[in-house]
């Protein structure tokens, strides 16, 4: 049986590559500790998203409401149709705002 010793793990990897690979992971932990420091956001930004979620959770049931009045009205012949293509357009824009922002601010790489 031979009896010799495993190499240590410092030793399986010359030094220059030691040293890469520490200068790597710190700069995966900065660039990590950056990306959770910016997901948490601003005290505005949770404040703006807390009432985008409350605006939408009131607009929800009224635009569901809108559409049954407006089906109604159309199945009585008692509106225009240009109230009916102002109420979807007004629809799809109040819950596609924040696909509408982003797409935006891509636009002008903000």
């Amino acid at each position: 049986m031979n009896a010799t010793a495993a190499p240590a793990p410092a030793d399986l990897l010359p030094r220059h590559a030691q040293r890469g690979a520490l200068v790597l992971g710190m700069l995966l932990l900065v660039a990590s500790s950056l990306a959770l420091a910016q997901a948490q956001g601003s005290p505005f930004m949770t404040g703006a998203t807390s009432l985008q979620t409350n605006i939408l959770a009131w607009l929800t049931p009224i635009a569901v409401i809108l559409v049954m009045v407006l089906g109604a009205m159309a199945m009585a012949n008692r509106m225009s149709w240009g109230w009916c293509l102002a109420a979807i357009l007004g629809i799809a824009i109040s819950f596609g705002a924040p696909q509408i922002v982003t797409w935006v601010r891509s636009l002008f790489a903000v």
